[in-house]
């Protein structure tokens, strides 16, 4: 295990609190520049905006939802996790309100979930263990993130959905290891057993992942302009390197489902400081452009 994934595994909920905290201060005071109109190439690709940002609505509204439901439950056992789960909700909340003003200026609405998404977020909502619901939002925050990037290199270049895509990403980027310190925490408290029910979950899940980028091409593609190929690969390899790097949860992805899209586990084992501290402090100021995807 690298120093900088130690070195994460060692902050204390406190680091995470006064992160949120410090964003938190900040958040209200970023607005979104909707003066410029979109000229759209054809009504496809307007569509497919709209589209591609109510799921983006969806996700933040059932992550809102999950963590302020979780926190309440464990504020007796731990109120200093408690809060930093209501805050995080909170940031998922603002993304909310963000999205809706976003897709009016798309000239779209709030629509609902198409069956594929659908299917998910029943699933999701049905979950009643803490470790359950944590490690399927964790899942999809990669996703998540992994998507905005990819987004930010191919979809159309205009500054408001330059603007929106950023914030999510650089959002999402501060999430995914807040998430795994949620994970922690809360099979650190509960039933010993929880992480051996956790190993058929994520490969479900992962596979499902990658199977409903297939889905999301026909919804999105002409928008965002991410390949099935691309998109898949680039699940499975952020998935995979997620769990390889956060080796304590010994969540290892599946060679054969790598396989399909042409990687290996040793592929996942390079630089990826998606974990580390000096990530997270960078994806939690708000003041920082995200030029990786750049």
């Amino acid at each position: 295990m690298t120093a900088n994934v130690t070195a994460v595994n060692d902050r204390p909920t406190a680091f995470w609190l006064r992160l949120l905290e410090q964003r938190r201060a900040r958040m209200y005071d970023e607005q979104l520049d909707l003066s410029v109109p979109i000229t759209w190439d054809s009504p496809e690709e307007q569509q497919a905006a709209i589209r591609f940002f109510n799921a983006a609505f969806r996700a933040e509204e059932s992550g809102l939802r999950q963590a302020h439901d979780i926190a309440d439950e464990v504020a007796s056992w731990d109120p200093e996790l408690a809060q930093t789960l209501r805050l995080y909700g909170d940031e998922e909340g603002w993304h909310r309100e963000l999205l809706t003003k976003f897709i009016a200026y798309l000239g779209g609405d709030i629509r609902p979930m198409g069956p594929t998404t659908g299917t998910f977020y029943k699933l999701y909502a049905r979950a009643k263990r803490h470790e359950t619901i944590v490690l399927t939002n964790l899942m999809f925050e990669t996703i998540g993130a992994t998507t905005y990037r990819l987004a930010l290199r191919s979809a159309k270049s205009h500054p408001a959905v330059r603007q929106m895509l950023t914030i999510l990403t650089r959002d999402e980027s501060f999430h995914v290891p807040l998430n795994v310190h949620f994970l922690r925490r809360i099979l650190e408290h509960g039933d010993p057993r929880a992480l051996h029910r956790l190993r058929p979950l994520y490969h479900l899940l992962t596979a499902a992942l990658m199977a409903s980028a297939a889905a999301s091409r026909r919804r999105a593609k002409p928008f965002d302009n991410i390949p099935f190929k691309t998109l898949a690969r680039a699940y499975a390899e952020h998935l995979g390197r997620l769990f390889m790097h956060a080796e304590d949860f010994g969540l290892k992805p599946s060679r054969a489902l790598l396989a399909t899209v042409g990687l290996r586990r040793s592929d996942l084992m390079g630089e990826d400081d998606v974990l580390s501290v000096q990530a997270a402090e960078r994806a939690a100021d708000r003041t920082q452009v995200v030029v990786s995807a750049l």
